[in-house]
C-alpha cells in the first residue's frame, strides 16, 4: 500500500478512484456496492485538494462511529 502514497502513483490513484466511484453508482448490482463510493473519493482526495478536508472529516466521523459501536458491544 505504500507505493500508492508516492507522487508517481497518481496515474494509478486517479483512474482507480474514478472506477470505484462509477462502480458505486451501480450499487444495485450484486458485486458492486455503496462501499466503493467513499473508497474512490478517498483515493481522489489524495490528488484533489478540495476533497481533502471533507474526506478527512468523513474518516474522522467513521472512526468515531466505529468506536461508539465497539463500546456498546
Amino acid at each position: 500500500m505504500r507505493w500508492l502514497q508516492h507522487r508517481r502513483s497518481r496515474l494509478v490513484r486517479v483512474p482507480a478512484g474514478l472506477v470505484l466511484i462509477a462502480g458505486g453508482v451501480f450499487s444495485f448490482l450484486p458485486v458492486l456496492g455503496v462501499w466503493m463510493l467513499p473508497l474512490g473519493l478517498m483515493l481522489l482526495a489524495a490528488d484533489v485538494p478540495p476533497l481533502q478536508r471533507p474526506m478527512a472529516r468523513f474518516a474522522t466521523w467513521c472512526l468515531g462511529w466505529l468506536e461508539r459501536f465497539r463500546r456498546r458491544r
